[in-house]
């Protein structure tokens, strides 16, 4: 499930696969209901639901099919007042439609009262007593809010939009880095799971060092990539890196590089240099693996088909990817290094661009051009013609 919350608070909650809130602190579920033309639709047993993140991030879209179209939720948290969690409903078909919503300790933007009565059970789905329903006509949006601090029932207060709150995280998960990738062969679902696993790690999905120390220094070098401060977290990283140090596995190779970034970041010179000794003895780095990983740990992966220590794509280009434009930027190279640049096709030919941030990497690319090397920070080059 997904998570929703606003980060550098405490309330949370997980968006079940139909669109309903569950609350983490105990409190009860807010659910929903569709009445359209043909019957009452109860999202957590339609087999039409779609759902998806926006824009990878921790705003999420839900799709009911309805008579000539669809009705669309979206729910965002957000940090006004309290903080609330706003759960907006678009009417994307050609006839009105009504919403129930079964908890009356909301938001709202009519007063409960002055809305329609609860149907009875006999019209084809039995409400709990506490439902109430919003009627939506074409096109139309309907909106409430749950307060974070139980506050209760009430007038819905001016609040951003789902789009200005996934803009929100976007800016945020873009700090680490930003990948625009063309959408075949997964480059743009893959692109799009790095902000998710962004997302659900700032808003607390942190493995603990002792469990699974590989998942812990991944998701602590995505908090201090996205800003997070890293002294807080040396001491319970350096335990991780002491755990890994007895381990073996492409994850752990990756997470010690995550470990490495925070400490230059951090400023440690002497455990970086510590772990340097600890990642050469350790010899060889275990192979990437073929499919992409459902947690993290898809960010090294992904990045590392990108950027791999100076090794611009180093699986050469999708067959899809040939004759698309993209860009990547931020893309981890060493402790204290990225790179960022851009394909641009010249007929059959790739031209690239880059730029070194940080400490001096040496770039290549022997995959689409055995010869070609850059030292440079900066600089551009037209590539051999590409094959798969």
């Amino acid at each position: 499930m997904i998570t929703t919350g606003v980060t550098g608070r405490p309330w949370r909650a997980s968006i079940t696969p139909w669109g309903a809130v569950d609350p983490w602190d105990g409190g009860e579920r807010l659910d929903w209901y569709v009445a359209a033309d043909d019957r009452w639709h109860v999202p957590a047993q339609e087999t039409t639901i779609r759902q998806r993140r926006i824009d990878g991030t921790a705003v999420t879209e839900t799709r009911v099919r309805v008579p000539n179209g669809d009705v669309v939720q979206r729910i965002a948290s957000v940090a006004d007042g309290p903080g609330y969690t706003v759960v907006e409903v678009e009417n994307d078909s050609t006839m009105p439609v009504a919403v129930a919503f079964d908890r009356r300790d909301v938001r709202t933007e009519r007063p409960i009262s002055e809305l329609p009565d609860v149907p009875p059970a006999e019209l084809g789905v039995d409400l709990p007593s506490s439902a109430f329903v919003v009627p939506i006509g074409h096109r139309a949006v309907a909106r409430i809010a749950l307060a974070h601090d139980g506050s209760g029932a009430g007038a819905l207060p001016s609040l951003p939009s789902a789009a200005q709150v996934a803009r929100g995280w976007t800016t945020l998960t873009d700090r680490a880095s930003r990948l625009v990738l063309p959408a075949a062969d997964g480059g743009e679902t893959h692109a799009l799971a790095v902000v998710a696993e962004r997302c659900e790690v700032a808003l607390g999905a942190m493995a603990h060092a002792t469990d699974d120390p590989a998942a812990f220094a991944l998701g602590l070098g995505e908090l201090v990539r996205m800003g997070d401060p890293p002294d807080p977290w040396l001491p319970e990283l350096g335990h991780a890196v002491e755990l890994m140090g007895r381990r073996s596995g492409w994850e752990v190779d990756a997470a010690l590089d995550a470990a490495g970034r925070v400490l230059a970041v951090a400023g440690d010179e002497r455990a970086l240099a510590d772990l340097g000794r600890l990642v050469d003895r350790r010899g060889a780095r275990a192979e990437r693996p073929s499919s992409p990983p459902d947690d993290v740990s898809v960010v090294p992966w992904v990045e590392q088909r990108l950027a791999d220590r100076g090794v611009l794509l180093p699986d050469g280009l999708p067959s899809g990817w040939l004759g698309a434009n993209f860009e990547v930027y931020d893309v981890p190279v060493g402790p204290a290094t990225t790179v960022s640049y851009a394909i641009r096709w010249h007929g059959e030919r790739p031209a690239v661009l880059w730029e070194v941030a940080g400490d001096p990497v040496v770039l290549s690319a022997p995959a689409l051009d055995p010869s070609w090397r850059a030292e440079d920070p900066t600089g551009e080059s037209l590539w051999p013609p590409s094959s798969p």
